[in-house]
């Protein structure tokens, strides 16, 4: 069975879908995918042994450009793609109009979310098979219901595989143990303190790690170059591609996260992960892992779930709800998970 899954991004969604790929598998000997995705995260499908070929879009640069050259031709290329055959089912995994539109240019049965369980309502329109999931639980419990639904298969109550390990990315170039700190990310509300990166990494580093960090930004390096200014333990990786940061996870004893993609393919690996929750909630997008640890603010106005705090009372730290999780909270997790492992 030939299936064409569009999930497109971003990346914390595409690592929740791979565990309902997994489960797909194994209740139907035989099924294979093909991917269309978005072409910065079109490193992540062929991760999956299920996953035959990944078809990239530039929806994003699409959608700035409408009437470009550049945009048909990639239409006309996406296109071309996905009418090479005819796919048993063409599952939209993304909800959005921008994604059933994909659906309408390939060929085989479109399925997707009904008019009350879709992102944007519209999209429906473009299914011939619509399947009822409940928004109000954690985004892989979603993924996994709706390939349930969509391929006709009891709902698996097993803990979420999802398809990767570890080895897959394991190197013998790092001699020392280190520890990988994950603090970028696009919301402002989500960012812990650079302060208390500054004191985990201290602590790490009496504790014998040395730490990794990275950046997918100039500000983000910015952060990470200051961060390793007051600690001789950390090193600075600017600007790694998503293979190259999987192959420093996978290799890594533990690591210290926000609510960030990398948070959760870390988790994905089974790495041993704390991820710190301050204006979401991990009760829909925490990242999900036999050796997971989610840590989430107590505080009156958290999870706000707002891009920018709002909170405008006198702080310690900014933002204010990260005061409850303390950089010895944090390490005190992380090193116990480091250890069970060991």
């Amino acid at each position: 069975m030939r299936i064409l899954l569009i999930k497109t991004s971003s990346m914390g969604d595409l690592i929740h879908t791979l565990p309902a790929l997994t489960d797909a598998g194994k209740a139907m000997p035989g099924i294979r995918f093909d991917w269309v995705v978005e072409k910065s995260f079109s490193e992540i499908p062929a991760w999956h042994p299920l996953v035959d070929n990944v078809i990239p879009v530039s929806l994003r640069e699409w959608r700035k450009r409408p009437f470009s050259s550049s945009t048909w031709k990639g239409l006309q290329a996406y296109r071309r793609a996905v009418r090479k055959q005819q796919y048993d089912l063409i599952l939209d995994a993304q909800g959005l109009v921008k994604s059933a539109f994909l659906t309408r240019l390939s060929k085989g049965r479109r399925c997707g979310l009904d008019r009350e369980s879709a992102r944007e309502s519209l999209a429906a329109f473009a299914y011939q098979q619509h399947c009822t999931v409940n928004f109000y639980q954690h985004a892989v419990v979603r993924m996994r219901s709706l390939f349930s639904q969509a391929f006709g298969y009891p709902l698996p109550d097993s803990a979420p595989d999802f398809g990767l390990s570890r080895q897959q990315f394991a190197e013998n170039t790092f001699k020392e143990p280190y520890l990988v700190f994950l603090h970028g990310t696009t919301w402002a509300s989500k960012q812990w303190p650079e302060t208390y990166w500054v004191e985990l990494a201290k602590k790490a580093a009496e504790a014998g790690y040395r730490i990794k960090i990275s950046g997918g930004s100039q500000e983000e390096v910015d952060r990470a170059e200051r961060i390793a200014s007051q600690c001789d333990a950390v090193d600075v990786y600017p600007f790694l591609k998503i293979t190259e940061m999987a192959v420093l996870l996978a290799n890594a004893k533990g690591a210290a996260a926000v609510d960030t993609g990398f948070a959760h393919l870390a988790a994905a690996m089974n790495l041993p992960t704390v991820s710190i929750y301050g204006s979401t909630n991990p009760a829909y997008t925490g990242a999900l892992g036999n050796h997971s640890i989610q840590l989430a603010a107590d505080f009156p106005c958290s999870p706000c779930l707002n891009r920018e705090c709002s909170y405008r009372k006198p702080s310690e730290v900014t933002p204010a709800c990260y005061g409850t999780i303390p950089p010895e909270r944090v390490w005190g997790e992380l090193r116990a998970a480091v250890k069970t492992i060991k």
